[in-house]
């Protein structure tokens, strides 16, 4: 490419050729051996096609008027700006050239930055230099936009040392470019230095510096810059709207429009843009509305911030009008304008309307698929999704982490991770959101291995681990009861959000570890973290775990007092169970009838199940008569009131009570245990007998029950609400999930490895105290997660310290 006449591009034809080819009817210009400049430009004045110009090139071959330079340029200048003609083409016309002078290389080489070929124009400046051909103040501004546009700042810098060396460091055109080029790569010092030491500058040299400034998110630089120009012209003023928006700083961003003595279309959609992107919707559309009483033109970035704000507010309704708005104006076409109408359609549940944009659009591209993939998942429509994105000609990480998100989100967690491992097949590299997304799968089908190999990944990949995934990482390990990993996690992360401190803070409570829990608590203040409602959610969690009561009202009442924070259903409902926990039945009772919003079925469950634990029964059935009437729906109601009549021996109010569960279709939430071993995840019902080694598992269970009788175990048949007899209760209880987990366990999974279990429901009093045995007997480390906390037995104790 450097040299002239060696080594030139294949092309699908030659000038050569174009010597001898026929010259075609219509237009055919007279063969003249003293073409004229005049008469040149006559004929590429009428030229419309590359045949044409053929012929006026061939006549100039034949005549030699190519010898001539200005009629050579202006050749070259008509090629390089014509559509139709190849810029390979141009480039053979360009090493015809005999005496090439400073405007024809400037061409060749602007010919190649306005043709996405800006690389090759540093070869055509090596050329010029090696023909001697001096360059001019035009010349440099082209090379310096073709390292703007590769962001070769290293390039850059190499012309910027010819500039100086040429002398060119005065022209303010070159140093407009040069300051424009080091603030696209990055490089804001260097770009001040070249503005700071120019002997001129004009209102681009300002603009070129504020836009760097602007680009890296400096506010307070842009400012600087912005109070000190000799003239702020709407540009400039457009573009600190933009910064001010993109930093939340929409106060500004308005004072600074309103100050605006003129403002274009660019000024508005900078000032809705902002609000939009700020959650301030409602905003963006009242300035939209006061945009078109001013008859202000819209344009495609006006209406797509419009759209995405009407998504928001679900107001399809408007939705619909800025869409025959765009219709009426001529730009519903707009691929980039479509995709918003098909995401706020689909926002608005408006399926089919998203489907017709769909089914309709004459240019979709990628993001239009994703799009209507998102929609479909948005209505819960996930097998539609399914198969259009099964239907996608091309799928990129967007596509895949759209449908792993959506099968998690929709609780299809089986799903998610074959999915996952399809989209490792094909070579696709997941990114941060399809983590977290597979994560949490792994997380509710107790998958630890495949979430431990999830976090291999990420750290031999080097992926950055942000607050969502960190804090992802984080609640899973908890969840699985690792808590040293989990505490790595947390250690490892460079950032930290109120959410990562919030889920470390519960995990630990969970796993019966409260005082590093509250010593998190205080570590996260000391941090100047403020505690959300979450926080204190977790904090009260964690005194509820270990009973400290006075630690729980000292929290509840710093809550209100030192942090301002209005106390919710869920925190009521924490300070219900502490109290409820702790033997104090009659303080619950009145803590929920004065809380100031009404109680959630979670709240009354709390006193239930505390009545039912200290044998308050009068209490337990007056609350859970009362909870039957308000919520005759709630299972887990009839369930409990049913278990205190059966602790009793009232087998008629057992009877009354599943007489009302089968009145109302209620069913009884088996209980259900999960466990995992070589990779692979195993269910266990109560009384399951389809598993396939079921005969080594009850063969593991008669051994459990002939190991655990000779510590002196004795079944606590009160936990069964059946009126059978003694023995038959017995067999029932060896047969709840949770026993028949760990007996897998012990076959399955070698020592030492934890056997780790989840479990849907509250393990129940009996398997608590036999999972305490199994571990000491069968010197086996033992990890249950209910529904509620981590139970870690290890040699016959259990880390809630049996609290719970």
């Amino acid at each position: 490419m450097c040299a002239r006449h060696k080594g030139q591009l294949s092309l699908c034809w030659s000038i050569d050729s174009a010597v001898t080819m026929n010259l075609t009817k219509g237009f055919r210009p007279t063969l003249n051996p003293t073409l004229t400049l005049p008469i040149l430009e006559t004929f590429l004045l009428q030229c419309r096609n590359l045949k044409q110009f053929n012929q006026i090139l061939s006549q100039m071959i034949l005549t030699g008027f190519l010898r001539d330079t200005f009629a050579a340029s202006r050749l070259l200048k008509f090629s390089t700006d014509s559509p139709f003609i190849h810029i390979n083409h141009s480039h053979q016309i360009f090493t015809r050239i005999e005496n090439p002078n400073g405007f024809i290389y400037n061409t060749m080489m602007r010919a190649y930055v306005q043709r996405n070929a800006a690389h090759n124009s540093l070869c055509i400046y090596k050329l010029m230099l090696q023909e001697t051909v001096e360059p001019d103040n035009y010349t440099y501004p082209i090379l310096v936009q073709s390292c703007s546009l590769r962001l070769e700042e290293f390039e850059g810098k190499l012309i910027h040392c010819h500039v100086l060396k040429m002398g060119f460091h005065s022209d303010v055109y070159v140093q407009n470019t040069l300051i424009n080029m080091y603030a696209v790569c990055g490089s804001l010092s260097d770009a001040r230095k070249v503005f700071d030491q120019s002997p001129v500058l004009d209102l681009v040299s300002w603009n070129s510096i504020l836009a760097g400034y602007v680009s890296i998110g400096d506010v307070e630089e842009a400012k600087y810059v912005y109070d000190r120009m000799p003239e702020r012209n709407i540009i400039a003023s457009n573009s600190m709207i933009v910064l001010y928006g993109k930093k939340g700083n929409v106060a500004l961003a308005y004072r600074l429009f309103s100050e605006m003595p003129k403002k274009d279309m660019v000024s508005w959609s900078a000032l809705i843009s902002c609000y939009e992107q700020n959650q301030m919707h409602e905003q963006a559309l009242i300035m939209f509305q006061q945009m078109k009483a001013d008859r202000i033109m819209l344009d495609e970035v006006v209406v797509i911030s419009v759209l995405s704000a009407c998504a928001h507010l679900l107001v399809v309704r408007t939705g619909k009008l800025v869409h025959s708005l765009a219709a009426k104006i001529g730009i519903e076409s707009y691929v980039n304008l479509q995709n918003a109408l098909i995401h706020m359609y689909s926002s608005c549940r408006e399926l089919e309307a998203a489907q017709k944009l769909f089914n309709e659009g004459c240019c979709l591209d990628q993001v239009s698929w994703n799009s209507m993939i998102s929609g479909y998942l948005k209505c819960r429509e996930v097998e539609k999704a399914k198969a259009l994105f099964d239907s996608m000609p091309e799928k990129d990480i967007v596509s895949w982490s759209a449908m792993i998100s959506g099968y998690a989100q929709h609780d299809r967690f089986a799903d998610t991770l074959e999915l996952f491992q399809e989209m490792q097949l094909v070579g696709i590299k997941p990114d941060e959101t399809t983590l977290v997304s597979v994560i949490s799968a792994c997380t509710h089908l107790a998958a630890l291995d495949q979430g431990k190999w999830i976090h291999a990944y990420i750290r031999k990949n080097c992926l950055k681990i942000n607050v969502i995934l960190g804090t992802t990482l984080i609640d899973m390990y908890m969840k699985f009861g690792c808590v040293e990993n989990a505490l790595e996690v947390f250690h490892g992360m460079e950032e930290k959000g109120v959410s990562t401190w919030n889920a470390l803070i519960l995990g630990l409570a969970m796993n019966g570890l409260v005082n590093k829990s509250l010593d998190a608590f205080s570590e996260m203040k000391e941090c100047s973290v403020l505690p959300n409602e979450i926080t204190f959610v977790a904090v009260l969690g964690a005194c509820r775990h270990m009973g400290l009561v006075d630690e729980g009202r000292r929290h509840f009442s710093s809550m209100i007092q030192e942090h301002k924070i209005e106390p919710n259903v869920k925190h009521y409902g924490c300070m219900v169970d502490l109290l409820g926990r702790a033997g104090l039945l009659k303080e619950a009772e009145d803590l929920i009838e004065n809380m100031p919003m009404a109680p959630d079925v979670s709240t009354w469950g709390a006193l239930l199940g505390a009545c039912k634990k200290y044998g308050d029964n009068e209490m337990g059935e007056r609350v859970g008569r009362k909870l039957i009437e308000l919520q005759p729906a709630h299972e887990g109601f009839h369930v409990l009131l049913s278990n205190i009549y059966a602790s009793k021996g009232n087998w008629d109010g057992v009877l009354e009570i599943r007489g009302m569960m089968i009145q109302h279709g209620l069913v009884k939430t088996p209980g259900c245990s999960m466990i995992e071993a070589n990779g692979t995840v195993h269910e266990f019902l109560a009384g399951d007998k389809t598993h396939p080694q079921i005969k080594e598992i009850e063969n593991m269970l008669v051994e459990m029950a002939k190991k655990l009788k000779m510590e002196g175990y004795a079944p606590d048949t009160n936990v069964v609400s059946q009126d059978i007899d003694e023995e038959e209760k017995e067999t029932s209880l060896f047969r709840h999930s949770e026993k028949l987990a760990i007996a897998f366990g012990l076959i399955a999974i070698n020592s030492p490895t934890p056997i780790r279990i989840m479990k849907n429901l509250r393990i129940c009093n009996d398997c608590h105290t036999a999972a305490k045995l199994i571990s000491r007997v069968f010197n086996r480390e033992i990890a249950v997660r209910d529904r509620h906390r981590f139970h870690h037995f290890k040699q016959g104790s259990c880390s809630c310290m049996d609290y719970w």
